[in-house]
């Protein structure tokens, strides 16, 4: 008779840190395309400019949000 288990607590040390180190990746990297995924530098960036720099750019303060997401929405 064959018994399956999936107590792992008895792994190889190495198994376990590997493990862990992917854990610690795929974390780093989510986080990394959230970042990326929420636009929110170009935001503050665009925030940052005077308005007659957002106006030279053809943009006005309550259009930023818009103008960085536009790629999204359909228009």
């Amino acid at each position: 008779m064959t018994t399956l288990t999936t107590d792992i607590s008895h792994a190889p040390a190495r198994v376990l840190e590997w493990l862990k180190g992917m854990s610690n990746a795929l974390a780093v990297g989510f986080e990394a395309h959230a970042h990326h995924a929420s636009r929110r530098d170009k935001i503050e960036a665009l925030e940052a400019k005077s308005d007659e720099e957002l106006a030279s750019m053809g943009l006005r303060r309550d259009d930023i949000v818009h103008h960085v997401y536009r790629d999204l929405f359909y228009v």
